[in-house]
């Protein structure tokens, strides 16, 4: 659709009230639809646009700044499906989010994911990955990392460590030889007793209460690749 038709000049255009939609979760799992913002994040994706937005060519750049949620208004927009995104698949490591509700760090923890070759699988009460704010800090990795639902048999044969703020063993004691699940809890009440693990660790500091969410994901998936001699 990008480049068809005359200059957008109207806010009630359909174009953009699509877009204006998909800021709202509610609409993209109705639509199956989500948007990114920016030449970096139209570069990074791997399929075929619904439809790609130009501000200056296809619509006024004011009334694409007003319908994005970027702090800076983004040039293009591109709106894409959710099912052209990475299909499930278990890796070696595993990233399993339960009740992450900061779309930042779930956007930073995909990301990290990436680096280190880890899926990512999801439990009830997590943000939304598509989410404007979760697309940013993924930075295109969204694009990348196979994404699932978390239950306690997503990742079969593995063992499921929980990332713990105190009183479990010291993380690089833990051997994290095979397929490794880190399980990661909630920003503020962290991961209740009930979840299903192996074995709890922590990662040990000398300040602070604790790690931020997305910070202790990569540290464990860091640890793993030194621990498994894979160039760090």
């Amino acid at each position: 659709m990008a480049g068809v038709g005359a200059l957008i000049t109207s806010k009630d255009n359909e174009r953009l009230k699509l877009v204006r939609k998909l800021n709202d979760k509610r609409w993209r799992d109705k639509l199956g639809l989500f948007f990114v913002e920016g030449e970096d994040a139209v570069a990074a994706a791997t399929a075929a646009p619904v439809d790609l937005l130009w501000a200056g060519e296809d619509v006024e750049p004011k009334l694409l700044a007003d319908v994005a949620s970027a702090p800076h208004p983004p040039r293009v927009v591109g709106v894409y499906r959710r099912a052209d995104l990475p299909a499930w698949e278990e890796r070696d490591a595993t990233l399993a989010l339960w009740h992450v509700s900061d779309p930042g760090n779930v956007g930073a923890l995909i990301r990290t994911a990436e680096a280190f070759g880890a899926a990512v699988a999801l439990s009830d009460g997590c943000a939304d990955p598509t989410s404007p704010k979760a697309l940013r800090a993924s930075a295109g990795s969204i694009w990348r990392v196979p994404l699932g639902r978390y239950e306690s048999n997503t990742v079969l044969q593995a063992k499921r460590v929980a990332l713990v703020a105190h009183g479990g063993e010291p993380l690089a004691s833990v051997d994290l030889a095979g397929r490794v699940v880190f399980l990661l809890g909630a920003e503020r009440e962290g991961l209740p007793a009930e979840v299903e693990r192996d074995v709890d660790a922590t990662i040990p500091i000398v300040g602070a209460e604790s790690l931020n969410v997305a910070v202790t994901g990569a540290l464990a998936l860091y640890e793993r690749a030194r621990q498994l001699g894979n160039g760090v």
